[in-house]
């Protein structure tokens, strides 16, 4: 997910890398990216062709590298997110990264995200129930009884959401800007 990030992360333009691990740490929600997983993921995505890098002079005399995303880097970032199986359905962070980047993707892809997640999590929440049942037969099971409520209510508000959101779907069109690139 973090290669998703950070590619997303220069679909505004060039950034250099200081400036890319604040933005992708502000759009993971966990505080600035590390230097050990932002200049590697650089390093590697120069290498495939999906980022370019340049120089250019920075504060008090000293290089900074700046990258930006190109074409194939661009395709990429599409090919990626449409990706979107039983595993990345399972993750809240997965979809949600891929819901914020709904302007860039089609219709149908972003459709095809929300029925994965949205059948994800009908089975969780028939498993729950389950352990919800298990639970009433037990005479000390309050505190467990409690979390599966919330999590029940979690995936009903989530799925509620996943409705709205698909007919709000419909009606956008992918960003123009990002598909040019």
């Amino acid at each position: 997910m973090n290669d998703l990030i950070l590619l997303a992360a220069l679909l505004d333009g060039p950034q250099h890398g200081w400036a890319l691990k604040k933005l992708a740490g502000l759009l993971s929600g966990s505080g600035d990216m590390h230097n050990n997983l932002v200049y590697p993921l650089l390093k590697k995505f120069v290498g495939e062709g999906w980022v370019r890098r340049r120089s250019e002079p920075g504060q008090r005399g000293r290089i900074r590298s700046v990258y930006s995303l190109t074409s194939r880097g661009h395709q990429e970032l599409h090919r990626r997110l449409k990706q979107f199986g039983e595993k990345e359905a399972s993750s809240s962070s997965e979809f949600r990264v891929r819901v914020g980047l709904f302007s860039i993707l089609d219709a149908q892809t972003r459709s095809q995200i929300l029925s994965e997640r949205d059948r994800w999590l009908a089975g969780r929440g028939n498993r729950l129930l389950s352990v919800q049942n298990g639970l009433a037969t037990m005479n000390d099971g309050e505190w467990g009884k409690r979390v599966v409520r919330f999590l029940l209510e979690e995936i009903r508000l989530e799925r509620k959401w996943i409705r709205a959101l698909g007919k709000q779907s419909t009606a956008l069109t992918p960003d123009r800007k990002s598909e040019r690139r």
